[in-house]
């Protein structure tokens, strides 16, 4: 085991646009740090760094305290799961397991004792001399990570492991691989594009955006905080509602009611107002609401989900399927959920906390 540093790290192609643009993360021994963001955001192309499969342009790559820019990808001392498996088809799960270990010229006692402890933890042991051929996707997701595990290295790299996987079999080894990951205490750097699986499986998350680092943070920490529009659409499911917004005087004003501020509130102009799905709800008979009109529901079971417009702007709202519809809807928006975003910028408004202060007034907030 051993921390991992990356800093300022750039990769650039010919001297054009930035791939990767001085992303610096700090990951402590054991922990388990997962990239995330859109396809081209330079998330693969930095683990690939990371694993020396991608030459760095400028920065440094550390692990355990040791640089190892110019260190091949085999002296690293680092172990990477592929989302393709990457397995030998002429070679049973057990040769496969053992293969690394052969190269490396470890006692066949040693490749045995390894192999059988890690086919235990990912129970593989009745399928230890099958081939790849005659094993299921995760099945083979299991190998590839027992093939790591047998290595005992300092760093596990996950490039998008489960995106081969069905919906139902990603939840089962998503709760694999973390319950994994903490009974070895192995430092983790996993690579995905699904917002959901980052957030289940990581201590802390590094949203990525055009090659540049948006936030870092613990996964509620960034859900509730946002650090700008771009992660607050991006994490969550669904995405946060983003909508047009105007501060005037000590007042926010949004869909014809108005939000007393506080003294520290945003600069007098327009702001982005960020709004979570789960924390709009129905209003009460007397309370400030905005009228959504519904242009289309989605039932997802346990929860339902309302897509509308409140003054033309679109708004989803998340509700019980046993509340009451209409075509347009009374919605409450709870001035403590506020999240207030730069119009031009993107980013959160610092020095303003999110507190609105709770006017009882018609003035203060609206026709009620």
């Amino acid at each position: 085991m051993a921390s991992l540093t990356l800093s300022a790290v750039s990769k650039s192609y010919g001297g054009a646009a930035h791939a990767v643009d001085s992303v610096s993360i700090d990951v402590g021994d054991g922990e388990f740090i997962v990239l995330v963001g859109p396809s081209g955001c330079g998330k693969s192309t930095l683990l690939r760094m990371v694993a020396g499969l991608e030459r760095i342009t400028s920065g440094e790559v550390q692990i355990g305290g040791r640089a190892v820019n110019t260190v091949d990808p085999a002296d690293r001392d680092i172990a990477m799961v592929f989302q393709n498996y990457a397995l030998y088809p002429h070679m049973t799960v057990r040769e496969n397991m053992a293969y690394a270990l052969k190269n490396r010229h470890v006692a066949k006692a040693e490749i045995a004792a390894r192999v059988d402890e890690a086919a235990r933890m990912l129970e593989l042991h009745p399928y230890l001399d099958r081939k790849p051929r005659a094993l299921s996707g995760g099945q083979r997701q299991r190998v590839a990570m027992g093939r790591a595990i047998v290595r005992k290295p300092a760093a596990f790299l996950f490039d998008e492991p489960l995106s081969n996987l069905d919906a139902k079999l990603r939840v089962s080894m998503r709760a694999e691989i973390r319950k994994l990951q903490r009974r070895l205490g192995t430092t983790s750097l996993y690579v995905t594009h699904d917002q959901l699986e980052a957030m289940t499986l990581a201590d802390r998350l590094v949203v990525l955006n055009g090659g540049k680092v948006e936030q870092i943070g613990a996964p509620l920490d960034i859900y509730h905080r946002p650090a700008s529009t771009f992660v607050a659409s991006f994490i969550g499911a669904p995405a946060m509602n983003l909508c047009d917004a105007q501060v005037a005087g000590a007042a926010l004003h949004f869909g014809g009611i108005q939000f007393a501020l506080g003294p520290h509130g945003p600069a007098q102009g327009p702001v982005t107002l960020g709004l979570r799905a789960e924390d709009l709800r129905l209003a009460a008979p007397g309370e400030a609401s905005v009228a959504l009109r519904i242009d289309h529901i989605e039932e997802l079971g346990a929860q339902r989900l309302i897509h509308g417009a409140v003054d033309g702007q679109e708004v989803t709202l998340a509700m019980s399927p046993s509340e009451p519809l209409s075509d347009t809807l009374a919605v409450h928006v709870p001035p403590q959920r506020l999240h207030i975003f730069d119009t031009l910028t993107g980013k959160r408004i610092v020095g303003w906390d999110g507190a609105v202060t709770t006017a009882q007034s018609v003035s203060a907030w609206g026709a009620k």
